[in-house]
C-alpha cells in the first residue's frame, strides 16, 4: 500500500520533506519502532477518540500511555476511545492500526501531547504496517500548530 494518497498530498501540499522508510511488518507502534530501528519516543502515534462534539485524535509518543481522564479534565469534554469499524470509516485509505498521526490531513480535530515538542526528528505511520515517514520535529510543529497541546500521556 505504501503512503496513504491522503497523507502524501497533504505532505506535498504543505511542502514539507519527507523520507519514506520500509521496515518489516509490525502491527503496534512500539513494534514498529523496533522493526524500523528508529526512536519509539519519536514515533507519534494517534489515538481516536470520540463524544457528542465529533471525533478527536490524540497524537502521543509510541511509548506512552494516553491518559483519558486527563484528557478529559484538560478539555472539558467527555471522550471514549472509537470503535475499529468507525476508525476503519474515517481512515478509508489506511489500514488499522496505522493511522498517520496528521489528523488535520483528514480534516479532523488533534490534539498534541507535548512529550513530542523537542523531537529533532518524528516518525509517522504512513497508512500501512511496513512503511513510516520521517519528516524533522520542526516540519511536525509547523503541521500541528493550530492544535491544542498539553500533557495528556505516560511512559510506558
Amino acid at each position: 500500500m505504501a503512503i496513504s494518497l491522503t497523507l502524501l498530498e497533504f505532505l506535498e501540499w504543505e511542502g514539507v520533506d519527507y523520507e519514506l522508510l520500509h521496515h518489516e511488518p509490525a502491527f503496534d507502534s512500539l513494534h514498529t519502532a523496533e522493526a524500523a530501528h528508529v526512536p519509539g519516543d519519536q514515533l507519534a502515534k494517534c489515538v481516536v477518540l470520540e463524544d457528542e462534539n465529533g471525533y478527536l485524535m490524540a497524537v502521543i509518543p509510541a511509548t506512552h500511555e494516553l491518559e483519558l481522564e486527563a484528557l478529559n479534565r484538560q478539555l472539558g469534554r467527555n471522550l471514549q476511545f472509537a470503535s475499529e469499524e468507525e476508525i476503519a470509516d474515517l481512515f478509508e485509505d489506511c489500514e488499522l492500526g496505522a493511522i498517520p498521526p496528521l489528523p488535520e490531513a483528514y480534516g479532523y480535530e488533534t490534539v498534541v501531547d507535548d512529550a513530542l515538542t523537542d523531537c529533532e526528528d518524528i516518525y509517522l505511520e504512513a497508512g500501512d504496517h511496513t512503511e513510516l515517514v520521517h519528516i524533522s520535529g520542526r516540519d511536525f510543529q509547523h503541521l500541528t500548530e493550530a492544535a491544542p497541546h498539553g500533557y495528556f500521556s505516560h511512559h510506558l
